[in-house]
């Protein structure tokens, strides 16, 4: 099948995970002991964590348009590891919500830290999975023949965050602030065109895979 309804389909679900996470931030209630400064000052978890999951979904946007760009047409295991990848996705508000909620809480923290990071963790993975399944596995799907190097230089750019979001989760044991943090970083890093593969798929014309027999 073609790649139209895929990408509308996701979309559509990248667009209302990416919306239910500023639900998460409401208003501070007038209060004659506190100021308004104070309050907003003192909601800094929602706005960390809300800043932190809306430039990852929007990076995932981004990196997801450019992997199903290259294809020509999808076939089933891509339909269904797409549909992995958005269940990974669609939980993020959710554990935004979590991370936001219980970072100052001493007791509870750490595991709403590690549940947070993890659910990136499993996102990354899910994404990884249908790249390299794309690029690797089945890459005669592509609508442009891609060089076997090429094809792993933009796998190994959008898998460079496994390692970080694996660190981010065993931290969140010790620190749930440097969990937040490595996050954060990591949303940062895939915010750069270098890290989406992007340059990479400008290259294609010139760098082209010539070798009839390659099958890998």
């Amino acid at each position: 099948m073609g790649t139209n309804r895929l990408e509308a389909f996701s979309d559509g679900v990248l667009a209302v995970a990416i919306t239910l996470l500023v639900l998460d931030i409401t208003v501070p209630k007038p209060s004659s002991r506190y100021t308004l400064a104070h309050e907003l000052a003192m909601n800094w978890p929602h706005y960390a964590a809300y800043a932190t999951s809306f430039i990852t979904i929007g990076i995932i946007w981004i990196n997801h348009h450019l992997m199903v760009n290259r294809l020509q047409r999808a076939n089933h295991t891509v339909l269904v590891l797409n549909l992995l990848l958005l269940l990974s996705i669609g939980v993020l508000p959710f554990a935004t919500s979590l991370m936001a909620a219980y970072l100052k809480q001493p007791n509870d923290q750490h595991l709403a830290a590690a549940v947070y990071s993890g659910s990136f963790l499993v996102m990354s993975i899910a994404f990884g999975a249908m790249n390299s399944y794309i690029l690797i596995g089945e890459h005669e799907l592509l609508a442009v023949k891609l060089a076997r190097e090429q094809r792993r230089r933009i796998l190994t750019r959008n898998l460079a965050g496994l390692g970080p979001y694996a660190l981010a989760t065993a931290l969140a044991a010790l620190s749930a602030y440097l969990t937040l943090a490595i996050c954060g970083a990591v949303a940062l890093f895939y915010a750069l065109p270098l890290a989406s593969g992007a340059n990479a798929d400008t290259d294609a014309d010139t760098d082209t895979d010539t070798d009839v027999g390659d099958t890998e």
